[in-house]
């Protein structure tokens, strides 16, 4: 079963439990989805790795949006967001820990042959594609690039 049919599933059994947050953040996913698999050029289709992207953005706007509403004393409001993040999360795959992210990036140096600081670019193109969703792109980063100017 693909995440696009994981989130209906999920969806329908949120109204049995009529869980109202879950509900509405795997309707806030599954509107997402809708409009990539309906985007000009996807022919109807949204492949897992496309919707783990869709899942990361969304997930990176939620913590935003909490760390502004925080921030603005609207603590009722970040906790909603927080709530939706938790669902989102559910349907990521397991973040990498710093030392399987460390292993990884140095196995895509390796295997891009990419060796100063200048080749990051190179590193960067692999390394986002293969750890989408498992870790962050900042995070990925400032490994690279510690790791290539070893």
């Amino acid at each position: 079963m693909n995440l696009f049919d994981t989130i209906n599933e999920a969806m329908k059994q949120a109204m049995k439990d009529r869980d109202r947050v879950r509900l509405e953040a795997l309707k806030g996913i599954k509107k997402e989805f809708l409009e990539a698999k309906t985007a000009p050029g996807a022919n109807g289709e949204l492949p897992d790795d496309k919707a783990t992207s869709i899942l990361v953005k969304m997930a990176k706007q939620r913590k935003e949006s909490a760390a502004i509403y925080t921030e603005n004393g609207r603590e009722e409001l970040a906790a909603g967001e927080l709530a939706e993040l938790a669902v989102i999360k559910e349907y990521l795959p397991k973040a990498l820990s710093p030392e399987e992210l460390e292993a990884e990036i140095r196995a895509i140096i390796a295997e891009t042959g990419a060796s100063s600081p200048k080749e990051m670019g190179k590193v960067m193109g692999v390394a986002t594609k293969r750890l989408a969703g498992r870790a962050e792109g900042g995070q990925i980063s400032a490994l690279v690039r510690t790791l290539l100017a070893q």
